[in-house]
């Protein structure tokens, strides 16, 4: 009996030294996730701002060009002729504003790691937006912009209004 209670001594001290290489396996894997985990979770973070600036700047840049086309087009057939587009934006306390000294309708596209982006397309003629200079982006949604050139006028009205 001496002997049996020996092994089971024996058997329990094998099996502590296994339980103890488990745990200090266990550890190091834990510490492992823990400073892979610190990496990555930035990186990810600064991947998903990125993909956002470009998604704000391509939907900014597509509604300008949207409407610099459709007065492009009232502008080709001339004064009395009007053109209804539906356009979205994606910023909010954002404005669009008509520049005379470039003759461009532009946007300034705030971005989350830097300064501001500027998208900007070429009028043929010179815009009033909403009756003056610029427009305020107040929501993020589609807009109905009404493009005009009254007879008897030399700018082309843009009329927008949320849809």
């Amino acid at each position: 009996m001496y002997i049996y209670n020996r092994s089971i001594t024996i058997t329990m001290d094998t099996m502590d030294v296994k339980g103890q290489a488990s745990v200090e396996y266990l550890l190091l894997a834990l510490v492992f996730l823990i400073i892979l985990g610190s990496v990555t979770v930035p990186l990810i973070n600064q991947g998903i701002n990125d993909s956002l600036d470009v998604s704000h700047s391509s939907d900014a840049s597509a509604a300008i060009n949207s409407i610099a086309n459709a007065i492009g087009v009232v502008y080709s057939n001339g004064p009395g002729s009007v053109r209804t587009i539906n356009v979205y934006f994606s910023n909010t306390n954002a404005a669009l504003t008509y520049n005379s000294a470039n003759s461009t309708i532009q946007m300034s596209v705030p971005e989350y790691n830097g300064p501001n982006k500027v998208i900007d397309a070429n009028v043929p003629i010179a815009v009033t937006l909403n009756g003056g200079n610029s427009v305020s982006i107040v929501n993020k949604t589609n807009y109905n912009a009404t493009v005009t050139w009254p007879i008897g006028t030399s700018a082309i009205n843009v009329a927008m209004v949320p849809s």
